[in-house]
């Protein structure tokens, strides 16, 4: 069995979706691995890294696929349309595991049907115990809040934690954040150690209990609709338009006394929610910085734009990186590579053999592609 590992080609992507770690775990287990030329270089990780791991080099993305069995790679491939077709490269009835966006890129989904490929969206891993070690939203996200947090930071004009000198008492910056999932617990938790005072909100009350145990406070806006915000699933629920207007005025005073605001709500397949107003930015200090971590889907505040760094005519800095994990690419790698090695190792048997078992819930719940088809019940229709 052969695995190719892809370079990503979408701008701003530094990750690669194997290491040289990972590589001897799967030469391990039997396959060959095949790395395309430059896949690992802006996570700082040459060919030779590669080859001494036991990895051969492949000249182009077509020579690393021509006999594989299993395709990595971090982003979904790029399609004709897109400049660049990556899909090409892909044998018909190989398969490719990758964060596919797939619930927002139906088209590519199709184009990979019409290929021949099973494809498996690593997004869509069921949220249970057992596949908690192959999860690379949680594993990027907790990147991406910690991330989110040293960017505000290093903008800030300000010391973060309280200073007490024989020249005067500096005050803790203060710290809102939006969203107390994965990324949104990093970044309290990131701002707490840093010394800051931090606020959080979420629609899920269940939250509550996790931000106080890293130290945030926690607003409560509506406790009856809040208790019944979660998914069987461990995501939060769009919320109707009342809560949103409670939500709203309840952390409008929050936002304008805030020194740094975070906003992490993201819900699979749609726009992400406004969550801070025009008018919410208008009103903060000059200085005050906002992390939109969001920006991909459309972003959390207005007046953010993705990939960019905005400063508005008050002096608020309004940061709009749709990729933070990327801005951490050797460690972001390590852990998405652990990521889909836990999950393909599910389907090699000793020696090397591949072998499906197509029953399996991981199996199910990431299959977007067979035989020619869409298959994933989120994509039909």
């Amino acid at each position: 069995m052969q695995i190719a590992v892809l370079k990503e080609r979408r701008p701003g992507e530094s990750r690669v979706a194997a290491t040289p770690d990972t590589v001897k775990k799967l030469i391990a287990l039997g396959a060959q691995v095949v790395v395309e030329t430059g896949a690992g270089a802006g996570a700082s990780l040459s060919d030779q890294d590669f080859t001494t791991a036991g990895a051969t080099i492949a000249p182009t993305a077509a020579a690393a696929c021509a006999n594989a069995d299993i395709v990595f790679k971090i982003q979904r491939p790029m399609t004709a349309d897109e400049g660049t077709d990556e899909i090409a490269a892909l044998k018909p009835g190989s398969m490719l595991m990758a964060h596919l966006s797939a619930m927002a890129s139906k088209p590519a989904m199709q184009a990979l049907a019409q290929k021949g490929v099973s494809a498996f969206a690593m997004e869509l891993m069921p949220r249970i115990s057992r596949a908690q070690a192959m999860d690379v939203l949680s594993s990027q996200s907790n990147l991406a809040g910690y991330k989110a947090v040293i960017d505000a930071a290093a903008t800030f004009g300000r010391a973060m934690p309280m200073m007490m000198t024989a020249a005067g008492t500096i005050a803790p910056a203060r710290v809102l954040v939006f969203g107390a999932g994965v990324a949104g617990l990093q970044a309290i938790a990131t701002a707490k150690r840093m010394g800051a005072v931090v606020y959080a909100t979420d629609v899920r009350y269940a939250a509550k209990e996790q931000v106080e145990s890293l130290g945030g406070k926690f607003i409560v806006v509506d406790e009856e609709k809040m208790k019944a915000a979660e998914t069987s699933g461990g995501y939060a629920k769009e919320m109707d338009e009342d809560f949103k207007r409670k939500q709203a005025e309840a952390v409008h005073a929050e936002v304008l006394k805030a020194d740094i605001v975070i906003t992490t709500a993201l819900i699979p397949g749609r726009a992400a929610p406004r969550l801070v107003t025009a008018e919410m930015v208008a009103g903060m200090k000059s200085g005050s910085v906002i992390v939109d971590l969001a920006a991909e889907a459309g972003g959390n505040v207005e007046g953010c734009v993705r990939d960019q760094v905005t400063v508005t005519a008050n002096g608020v800095t309004i940061i709009g990186h749709s990729n933070l994990p990327s801005r951490l690419g050797r460690d972001a790698s390590a852990l998405f590579a652990r990521n889909i090695f836990n999950f393909v190792q599910l389907m090699i048997e000793k020696g090397g053999n591949l072998k499906v078992n197509w029953d399996d819930e991981l199996i199910k719940g990431t299959l977007v592609t067979k035989d020619g088809q869409v298959v994933h019940p989120g994509l039909q229709g």
